[in-house]
């Protein structure tokens, strides 16, 4: 390896004669050193064809032409890897090293061009032509030269390296072009630019570009310089303050005083390290920390300082439960705490098969929708027990307060984090399962709106950050996996739904409340009443008669209630010393419950004219109206009671302006309308209702009530009605055809773009049930009505209660 050895380059002692150069030269690359005239420079030969060349040169006249590469990292170079330009050098001194390597002394003569070679082996021989220095005597020369000069010898003053006898010889050194090489083998510059000094023949042109290089590097200096100072100041501050508060620790021990306050601010400091904060928190915590060893603790703001540092140390930061990613011991621990609700099952396996593929993954964020009593709040518990994770709830039911979501700003008295840090600090982990119960009944008023303050949070590419008020440093909320749950989606602010992946859970039929009560309700009732199992056993017909007769609801919260009510029955017995066991029987529940609360009323409502059966969808759950119409005498009035919204009233008009249309085809006398009022009424008239699904069973109630022909008692019906008689699709079909089938109603007229969606009811629902696909009212009234086939033309609908 050739190379420049770590010393200083200086001024030769004594002028060569360089007259003696001759044309061809001996060329010694170099790796990173450019050599120029009259500077003597230390060199490091290694590479056998560069000890070959040395050998020979040093045998000979000593001289030889010295060429720097173009790219270091070339072991062999050709012409093309070297520069055109260098500098013929004498060899001054040489020694041998026992690695077989040199070190070289040599000299600097003159500047030359190789203009080609004339032996590429055993090493370069070029044609070398020596160029001489240019220029003439002035006064912008001259101001050149002492500008180098002057800035030169500052450089040297601020780099150690450098001799203090540099600053000596340069100004002892009156030949510009001299001084210029002197100063340019001396400076920190790159390979290029010490090459482009070396190329510039033109002295006034090589001291024009040295100033600018010699600025440059005196600039770069001082700034480092006063760097230095500043470093060595706070250093200084630093020590000072240190060894002052060591006296003052000194002087508070002899006085028997301050031990308690310091071992207080230490702990503290031991406690923000050990909580591996991120660095933007930890800055904050120990400026925090700091304030606090500043503080008297008698001061207002001491006990502030305090507990914000103690909400820091105790946050998760850095601590995470590990996920348990085995699929199939997740699938089975959902199916033990809940029945059915296939749908989120799937979806939960599927982020933990996500997550097993791709750790990094963001925390979905779900919402449970569905009625009352379906499971939503106790499936959050059974997915964090299948996750392996940590679970925390909150209830934002009646929440009307921003500051609940983001916390208070320390200025207020009495200030706190909000709900979402509060929950994490009480999981413990920085990835728990997060339910936010209720999220639906979000209130708001004059102090914001906490929905709002939400979308960061359940935003997956905004909540790596979330910033807490109390807290004011973010906190990454991006592993949390939060689940949301409402009983209907309507009342959400539309920018918080767009965030949510929504899985609804419907309502249960019979058997699925039949299997719940037995494989869930049941075994827990038992235990919670102080039961043992072999005390009492529930028959199957016994719970079919508590669900049929003493429930009405698509959860199972109320058949929970009525079986723990059996059960606080027989342990009154068995506390009293009566002896069991005791099977509760269908004759049994009556006996301890009571009489029947529910009946099914649809025969009795349905045998006179004028009553038809609607369908409707609730945030229950599907419920059944009975949609009654009367007649009076009058003058064309039509009269809408029930609580009725603006939709459904229009509905019954369309229905109405149907009828009329087609009177003569439906029978109707011509002065029918002239002489009589019309009046519809929907009883529950406390519960307000609305939607167009009602229009088909409207309809169909005038109609029955015009002709005098009853409706079928087995038949409800639900569908959008047109003006022109036509059918329209309706929603929540399976939540209506459920409420049907709970009715005893085994038959369902609905509109025949609605028959996809019976892929969603149970199959053994539907092998019970028999549907009746419509596209026009005249289909509906042939199937509805009884008493021969009445003569009409189409419509359709969609009944509801609250909302389609």
């Amino acid at each position: 390896m050739d190379d420049n050895m770590d010393v200083p380059a200086g001024v030769a002692g004594e002028e060569i004669n360089v007259a003696r150069i001759p044309e061809q030269l001996p060329i010694l690359p170099l790796r990173d050193t450019v050599v120029f005239p009259n500077i003597v420079t230390p060199l490091v030969v290694a590479r056998e064809k560069s000890v070959q060349l040395i050998n020979d040169v040093i045998a000979g006249s000593r001289i030889l032409g010295l060429v720097a590469q173009r790219e270091a990292e070339v072991e062999d170079p050709g012409l093309k890897d070297v520069f055109e330009y260098g500098c013929a050098a004498i060899i001054l001194r040489m020694l041998k090293f026992p690695d077989g390597s040199l070190r070289v002394l040599v000299q600097g003569l003159s500047r030359i061009h190789v203009k080609r070679l004339v032996q590429e082996t055993p090493y370069f021989i070029g044609e070398v032509e020596k160029l001489e220095e240019r220029y003439t005597p002035s006064t912008e020369l001259e101001a050149l030269k002492r500008n180098v000069a002057i800035q030169f010898q500052k450089v040297v003053s601020l780099v150690p390296q450098l001799p203090d006898e540099l600053q000596v010889v340069v100004v002892n050194t009156s030949n510009p072009d001299k001084l210029a090489d002197l100063v340019a083998s001396n400076l920190n510059l790159t390979l290029e630019e010490k090459q482009t000094i070396l190329e510039t023949v033109d002295v006034k042109r090589r001291l024009k570009r040295l100033t600018v290089y010699v600025n440059r590097e005196l600039e770069v200096l001082e700034m480092g310089s006063r760097i230095q100072d500043k470093v060595q100041t706070e250093l200084g501050k630093n020590q000072r303050e240190y060894f002052l508060r060591e006296q003052l620790r000194a002087i508070q021990k002899e006085l028997g005083m301050g031990d308690e306050r310091s071992a207080e601010i230490e702990e503290l400091r031991e406690k923000i390290e050990a909580a591996q904060l991120p660095e933007e928190a930890e800055k904050e915590a120990m400026r925090e920390l700091d304030r606090l060893s500043k503080m008297q603790p008698g001061a207002a703001e001491y006990t502030v300082a305090r507990t914000y540092l103690d909400w820091m140390v105790a946050l998760p930061w850095a601590k995470a439960t590990e996920d348990n990613l085995d699929i199939n011991k997740a699938g089975e621990v959902l199916d033990e705490d809940h029945y059915d609700l296939i749908k989120v099952k799937e979806r939960i396996l599927e982020y933990l098969a996500v997550r097993k593929l791709k750790a990094d993954t963001k925390g979905p964020i779900l919402c449970f929708v569905g009625p009352p009593g379906v499971g939503k709040t106790s499936l959050g518990r059974s997915i964090a027990r299948a996750m392996g994770r940590n679970f925390i709830r909150i209830s934002l039911g009646g929440v009307h307060d921003e500051a609940e979501i983001r916390g208070h700003r320390r200025t207020y008295i009495g200030a706190l984090p909000g709900r979402i840090i509060q929950g994490i600090k009480n999981a413990g982990s920085n990835n728990p399962i997060f339910m936010l119960d209720e999220v639906d009944k979000i209130g708001q008023d004059f102090r914001g709106d906490p929905s709002s303050a939400l979308l960061e949070v359940l935003d997956p590419e905004q909540n790596f950050s979330f910033t807490d008020h109390y807290l004011d440093v973010p906190f990454d909320l991006s592993r949390v996996m939060f689940i949301t749950t409402a009983n209907v989606l309507d009342t959400i602010p539309s920018a918080l739904r767009d965030r949510l992946e929504v899985l609804e859970l419907p309502g249960y039929i019979e058997e699925e409340k039949l299997q719940i009560a037995v494989t869930y309700l049941v075994p827990r009732q038992i235990a919670e009443n102080g039961l043992r199992k072999k005390d009492i056993k529930f028959a199957r017909s016994a719970l079919t008669r508590i669900i049929r007769d003493y429930t009405r609801e698509a959860g199972v919260r109320n058949l929970e209630r009525e079986i723990a009510t059996v059960c606080r029955k027989m342990a009154k017995k068995i506390a009293a010393g009566e002896s069991g066991p005791y099977t509760i029987k269908p004759e049994t529940v009556v006996e301890l419950l009571g009489p029947r609360r529910f009946y099914s009323e649809v025969a009795e409502r349905t045998n006179e004219p004028g009553v038809a059966v609607g369908l409707a969808w609730t945030p229950t759950g599907g419920d059944v109206l009975f949609i009654e119409a009367t007649q009076m005498s009058g003058t064309k009035g039509l009269m809408l009671t029930g609580q009725l919204g603006d939709v459904m009233k229009e509905s019954a008009q369309a229905g109405l302006s149907w009828i009329r249309a087609h009177a003569q085809e439906l029978g109707i006398k011509e002065d029918f309308f002239e002489k009589n009022d019309l009046h519809i009424h929907i009883p529950a008239g406390a519960i307000p209702k609305d939607g167009p699904s009602a229009g088909v069973t409207l309809a169909t109630a005038l109609v029955s009530l015009i002709q005098q022909r009853p409706v079928r008692s087995d038949i409800a019906m639900t569908g959008e009605v047109t003006l022109r008689g036509k059918v329209l699709p309706v929603g929540g079909i399976k939540e209506k055809v459920l409420a049907a089938r709970r009715a005893g109603i085994r038959k369902v007229i609905m509109p025949a773009k609605n028959r996809d969606d019976l892929e969603e009811i149970p199959d053994h629902a539907k092998k019970e049930m028999t549907f009746h696909f419509v596209e026009t009212l005249d289909e509906v009234l042939e199937l509805a009505l009884r008493g021969g086939p009445p003569k009409a033309a189409g419509a359709a609908g969609r009944p509801d209660k609250k909302k389609p």
